[in-house]
C-alpha cells in the first residue's frame, strides 16, 4: 500500500479523517456484536438492541421520534430517497417539482429523471450572481399540481447558505413537502432541532463530519412516508431495505453526537483564514471570489482565476503539497465547467477554473499562511503555462503567434 505523502489538506467539504473515538465506537460491531438485527436468535436480538439505542440516541438529538430516522448508506441516497420516493409517492395528487440548478449532483440527477423518464414537470428556479435562491421565487414557481420543493442548507462548491427556513414556511403554507439537502451543513453551523429547517424531509451524510464513510441518514417527519428506492425486505421501516450496517450506524452516531453540538467547523480561526486567503486572492489579478462574505460556510473558500483551468491549478497545488478541490467531489476530474458557476451567470472559462480550499479542525495556521504566499506564483505559472500551449499548438497547425 502506497503511503499517504504530507501534504495540507484543504477539502474538507469532499470528507474529513475519522475520528479515533468514533472509529473506536464501531470496533466491537464487526467483532463482538457482528448479529444481523434482523434475526430472531439471541446474537440478532442484542444487534437489534444496539440498532434501537442508535435510533433512539439519534432521535434524542434531532428531537424527533425514532421511527423518523431512516438509516441509508449515505448522502447520495439519503437524496435519492427524498427526492425520487417522495415524488413516487404523490404522483397522484400531482406531477410539478421544484428546486435549484445548483444543488449537489445527487439531487440533479434524481429530478432529471423524473423529468425525462417519469413525466414529471421540473421549475428550475433562477439563483443570483452568490448562488442563492430568493424565497419570492418559489412561492412563484408554485403550481396547485406541486407536490415537493428541494434546496440545499449549504453549496458544497462555493459555501453559500439558503434560505430554507423561508422556503420551508412557504411550502407549508401552500400544502407542498419540502426537502433540504443539509449535507454539508451539519458539524459546521449551530444544531439545534431537525425543526429548524422547516423540512419535511433532511438528508445527512457522516463522513463530512469526521465519521465513516458508506453511511448516512435521512429525517422523514411523520407521518409521511416516501416509496422505498431500494427493493428486498422490511428494514428501516420498510423504507430501505438491507441488512443494516451496525457499526458504521453507531460510527454515525458517534460524530453527531461529538461534532454537531458545538460544531467542530466553526471556530475562532475561520474568519482568520478567510481573511489571509480572501486577502490573497486581493493581490492577484483577474480573480473572482464566489464565496459571499456573509451567510456562507466559514471554512470554505471558492475562486476563480482568468487564464487557468481547475485541473492545471490543482496540479499545481499539489505539486506545491496541497489538497483542494474544484467542487464536487462526486464530479471530480469532469471537465465540464462547474454548473454551480454556470447557473449564477458565470462565463464558462471562469467557470472552468473554480477552484475551492476548504479547511478544518486539524489546518495550521501556518499552512494557510504558506498557502498565501505561494498561491500568486502558483496562478502565474498556470497562467504562463497556458500562454505557451496556445503559442505551440499555433505553430503545429502553421498559424501565426499569438503576443501575449
Amino acid at each position: 500500500m502506497a503511503r499517504v505523502p504530507q501534504a495540507s489538506y484543504l477539502d474538507y467539504n469532499a470528507t474529513t479523517a475519522i475520528d479515533p473515538d468514533v472509529l473506536q465506537s464501531m470496533l466491537p460491531f464487526w467483532t463482538d456484536h457482528y448479529g444481523n438485527p434482523s434475526s430472531i436468535h439471541s446474537i440478532g436480538r442484542l444487534a437489534r438492541g444496539w440498532l434501537d439505542e442508535a435510533r433512539t440516541r439519534t432521535a434524542e438529538l434531532w428531537k424527533c421520534k425514532p421511527h423518523e430516522v431512516v438509516f441509508t448508506s449515505g448522502g447520495t441516497e439519503s437524496n435519492n430517497l427524498a427526492v425520487l420516493g417522495t415524488a413516487r409517492k404523490l404522483k397522484a395528487r400531482g406531477n410539478h417539482l421544484v428546486t435549484s440548478p445548483t444543488e449537489h449532483p445527487a439531487v440533479l440527477e434524481s429530478f432529471r429523471n423524473l423529468e425525462q423518464q417519469e413525466g414529471f414537470e421540473v421549475t428550475w428556479l433562477p439563483v443570483d450572481g452568490w448562488g442563492r435562491v430568493a424565497p419570492r421565487h418559489v412561492q412563484g414557481a408554485l403550481r396547485p399540481n406541486t407536490i415537493l420543493v428541494s434546496l440545499m442548507a449549504a453549496n458544497n462548491e462555493t459555501g453559500v447558505l439558503q434560505p430554507v427556513s423561508e422556503v420551508a414556511a412557504i411550502c407549508r403554507a401552500a400544502g407542498v413537502l419540502f426537502h433540504t439537502d443539509a449535507v454539508q451543513y451539519f458539524g459546521k453551523e449551530p444544531f439545534a432541532s431537525m425543526t429548524q429547517f422547516g423540512a419535511d424531509l433532511v438528508s445527512v451524510c457522516a463522513h463530512k463530519f469526521h465519521g465513516p464513510k458508506g453511511v448516512g441518514a435521512l429525517y422523514v417527519r411523520s407521518p409521511f412516508h416516501p416509496c422505498p428506492t431500494q427493493m428486498g425486505g422490511p428494514q428501516e421501516n420498510e423504507l430501505r431495505a438491507g441488512t443494516e450496517n451496525l457499526a458504521s450506524v453507531w460510527g454515525l452516531l458517534t460524530a453527531m453526537e461529538k461534532f454537531w453540538t458545538p460544531p467542530v467547523f466553526q471556530n475562532s480561526r475561520n474568519a482568520h483564514f478567510q481573511a489571509i486567503l480572501r486577502s490573497c486572492l486581493d493581490q492577484i489579478l483577474e480573480v473572482r471570489v464566489w464565496t459571499p462574505s456573509s451567510g456562507f460556510l466559514s471554512n470554505t473558500l471558492s475562486f476563480s482565476a482568468s487564464g487557468t483551468d481547475s485541473l492545471a491549478l490543482l496540479a499545481a497545488l499539489d505539486l506545491e503539497g496541497f489538497c483542494a478541490s474544484s467542487g464536487s467531489a462526486c464530479s471530480a476530474g469532469s471537465l465540464t465547467p462547474s454548473h454551480v458557476l454556470k447557473a449564477m451567470g458565470v462565463e464558462s472559462e471562469l467557470a472552468n477554473a473554480l477552484v475551492r480550499f476548504s479547511w478544518g479542525r486539524d489546518t495550521a495556521a501556518d499552512e494557510i499562511h504558506r498557502l498565501a504566499d505561494r498561491l500568486p506564483r502558483m496562478v502565474e505559472q498556470v497562467r504562463s503555462g497556458r500562454r505557451e500551449n496556445v503559442v505551440n499548438k499555433a505553430r503545429i497547425v502553421g498559424e501565426p503567434e499569438t503576443e501575449n
